[in-house]
Formats: C-alpha cells, sequence, structure tokens
C-alpha cells in the first residue's frame, strides 16, 4: 500500500477539531510557556536551568499531549475504527503525530523566546531537537495506547516526568556512581550536553556519540511503539 498524504490530512484534521474541544491539552500546553516567562524574568543563567524550559516543552508538547490525544481516541472508542481504516501503520503514525509535533514546535519556539535563551548553532540545535521530539512523540504515543482514559496518562505518565524531565535535578542528589552514569544516558541529558557543548562553541564531531546515543532511543522507542500498536490492532 502506498504512502498517502490525503489519508494523513484526515487524521491531522480530526485531530485539529478534537483540540479544539479539549481544554485539558489547551491548558497543558500553557505549561511550559509560563515557566519559560518565569524563568526569564528572573535572569537566571545557570546552564540547568536555561535548557529546562525546552526540555520540558518536548516532554509535555511531544509525549502528554500525544498520549492524550491517543488515549482520547480510545475512550471515545474512535481508535478501534482507525486501526481498521485503509490507513497503513506508517500513516497512521504519521497523522497521529503530525498536531502534537507541530504543537510541540510552537511550544519550544515559545519558550525559548520568552526564557531568553540564546541558541547556538541552529542547524546541528534543530537536528538535536527533532530527535527528541521523535522520542517523546514515540513514548506519548506507547503511554496512550496503555492507557484507558485521558486522565490515566496524567498518572501514568508522571515517572516520565520525572525521570526523563528532571534527569538534572535527579543527578544533583545521586551520589552513586553507577547511578550517574545511568542518568547520563537519558535522552534529556544528551540533549543537555549537546546543547551545552554547542554553547561552548562544539562543532558536529563533537557530539557525535550524543546524536548517535539519541538515536538508539528513537529506534528503540517506535520499535516498541510498533509492537504495542500492532497487539492493540489484534486485540
Amino acid at each position: 500500500m502506498t504512502f498517502s498524504f490525503k489519508r494523513v490530512n484526515a487524521i491531522f484534521i480530526k485531530d485539529w477539531k478534537d483540540l479544539q474541544r479539549n481544554s485539558y491539552v489547551i491548558f497543558t500546553l500553557a505549561i511550559p510557556l509560563v515557566f519559560a516567562a518565569w524563568l526569564g524574568r528572573m535572569g537566571e543563567e545557570s546552564a540547568v536551568f536555561s535548557t529546562y524550559p525546552i526540555n520540558l516543552a518536548l516532554i509535555i508538547a511531544g509525549a502528554f499531549i500525544q498520549a492524550a490525544m491517543v488515549a482520547e481516541e480510545k475512550e471515545k472508542n474512535t481508535l478501534r475504527g482507525l486501526l481498521l481504516s485503509p490507513a497503513n501503520t506508517l500513516e497512521i503514525f504519521v497523522g497521529k503525530s503530525a498536531l502534537s509535533a507541530l504543537m510541540a514546535i510552537v511550544v519550544i519556539i515559545g519558550s525559548i523566546l520568552l526564557s531568553d535563551y540564546k541558541v547556538p548553532s541552529p542547524l546541528l540545535f534543530s537536528l538535536s531537537v527533532l530527535l527528541g521530539l521523535a522520542f517523546y512523540l514515540a513514548t506519548g504515543t506507547i503511554l496512550g495506547l496503555l492507557s484507558r482514559t485521558v486522565m490515566e496518562t496524567s498518572i501514568i505518565g508522571m515517572p516520565v516526568l520525572i525521570i526523563f524531565g528532571m534527569g538534572s535535578m535527579v543527578k544533583s542528589m545521586v551520589e552513586n556512581e553507577t547511578l550517574l552514569k545511568i542518568l547520563d544516558y537519558l535522552p534529556s541529558e544528551q540533549l543537555n550536553a549537546i546543547w551545552f557543548g554547542l554553547s561552548s562553541g562544539e562543532g558536529f564531531n563533537g557530539m557525535i556519540e550524543n546524536l548517535l546515543v539519541l538515536l538508539v532511543w528513537v529506534t528503540v522507542s517506535i520499535m516498541i511503539t510498533i509492537v504495542i500498536y500492532r497487539k492493540r490492532r489484534m486485540d
């Protein structure tokens, strides 16, 4: 079956109409922007805090919103119809992720402007953000497929916020060297390492390892998403 932009666009338009009636999603999207504006007013120049609004925007607008939109399909019993529609797996994934990705990009740009973050090397920065966004969208899809309701995504998604969103803060409270090394491989820490490196003047060669680790996270998360999706489709 060939890839159909018409089917992808139909899924996108349906999600857009659902979003306009979903106050929970709209309120959630405002969280990273409020935090970025607060940080900008503080004038905080700490390396950890300077990139935190971007990581938060990726998690909230990427993972949480994606999870809520997928779970809403299940809650309304419309996901089954989508899974059994003529749209193939790739079309459904792209269509269901397009709106979340667009909102995430808008929120990230807004967070950068509100927090007065100086973007180093826009091309490499954008590449790292896209890899991070792909991971969080896949993670959000997994959470949505595992949740029964929209509100349940907040409960099972809380560990994601703590582990992936507050990795740097958790590291400051950990003294075990082995655990610290494990935390260093989290996607948020890889993104921070890339952004800090770019701010220090490092080029592409200095962050190849970080980009490869991110690529592994993206690949694994997409594979898990496909497995869970196919299981739900058969169910």
